[in-house]
């Protein structure tokens, strides 16, 4: 199977994704410029975890977005390039983590918490990477990986941005 035929019937849903994401990130520069004085840097794991980390994952989205629109020929290519957009995600889920285990936020949030800012970015990004793989093994399937990747990343930084939103709104008005 050519490459364009694989990816034409997906143009539509990354076009979207794409633009979804990108719209996403400058509203979160509106957001955290509102909220400048809740974040604050003498305390860096909260801003990873929580405001970088949903900034992070809609860049990443827009990214993988545009290698799969931009007009790559080669498989092999086109998945070395998705799979280093899942390693570079993994490696600041890392960071994440590093962060919250040093400055003792790990045993300061809850459960949902650690699943929505931490666990269910792993999972996207491990597999972004796998459809990275997959993407150079000349398997279409890929593609689909790549879209529920992009999907899980898409809601993940959708909720944890309206958590923080309302978090934010909260702390600003003393509740």
């Amino acid at each position: 199977m050519r490459l364009t035929d694989a990816l034409e019937p997906w143009h539509d849903f990354y076009t979207l994704a794409g633009t979804a994401s990108a719209t996403m990130v400058g509203l979160l520069f509106v957001a955290a410029s509102v909220a400048s004085g809740v974040f604050t840097t003498d305390r860096p794991a909260p801003l990873r975890v929580f405001l970088s980390a949903s900034v992070f994952n809609f860049s990443s989205v827009l990214v993988a977005c545009l290698v799969l629109l931009s007009p790559l020929q080669s498989w092999l290519l086109l998945g070395a390039a998705i799979m280093a957009c899942g390693m570079v995600g993994l490696a600041h889920c890392g960071l994440s983590w590093r962060d919250s285990m040093r400055s003792d936020l790990l045993a300061k949030i809850d459960l949902e918490d650690r699943t929505w800012y931490l666990v269910m970015p792993i999972i996207g990004y491990l597999l972004e990477t796998a459809s990275g793989a997959s993407l150079m093994l000349r398997s279409g399937q890929g593609c689909t990986a790549l879209a529920v990747a992009v999907g899980l990343l898409l809601i993940v930084g959708i909720h944890n941005s309206w958590d923080i939103t309302v978090w934010t709104v909260t702390r600003r008005s003393g509740s």
